[in-house]
C-alpha cells in the first residue's frame, strides 16, 4: 500500500514537471523576442512592482514615486550632501534592494541645503532607477 502511494506521488510529480517544461520554454522563447525595454519591465518584482515604471535614457525608473533623504548638523555642505544621499540610498535599498539604491542613476533629483550656526543640513528627493 505504501509503495503504491509512493509510485502514485512520483507519477504525479513527474507529470507536473513534464507539463511545466514546455510552458517555461515557451515563456523564455516569447521573452527573448520582446524588445529590451519590455524584458526589463518583466524583471521588476517585490515592492518595486507596485509602482508605475518609465524608461529614461537606458534606465528603468519609478514613474512618479519619489524617495527622500536628509542630513543635519554637519560641518560642510559636501558632508551634508553625502549624508543625505546615503540616507536616500539606505532607505531605497531597504525597500527595493540595492539595484534601485544607486543615487547616481536616480531621476528627477532635487537637493536643497542650508547652513545655520556653522552646520549644514540637506534634504533631497529623487525617483529610483536601475
Amino acid at each position: 500500500m505504501v509503495l503504491k502511494k509512493a509510485l502514485c506521488v512520483l507519477g504525479v510529480s513527474a507529470l507536473a514537471v513534464a507539463m511545466t517544461i514546455p510552458a517555461n520554454a515557451r515563456t523564455r522563447h516569447a521573452h527573448a523576442k520582446r524588445p529590451v525595454y519590455q524584458q526589463q519591465a518583466l524583471a521588476v518584482d517585490g515592492l518595486a512592482a507596485s509602482h508605475t515604471m518609465s524608461h529614461e535614457g537606458g534606465r528603468l525608473c519609478f514613474g512618479d514615486h519619489f524617495h527622500y533623504g536628509s542630513s543635519a548638523g554637519l560641518p560642510s555642505q559636501r558632508a551634508a550632501q553625502a549624508s543625505a544621499i546615503s540616507s536616500w540610498s539606505s532607505f531605497v535599498d531597504f525597500e527595493y534592494g540595492s539595484t534601485w539604491a544607486n543615487y547616481s542613476r536616480a531621476s528627477s533629483k532635487e537637493m536643497k541645503c542650508s547652513q545655520s550656526g556653522g552646520s549644514w543640513a540637506c534634504d533631497l528627493g529623487a525617483r529610483p532607477c536601475r
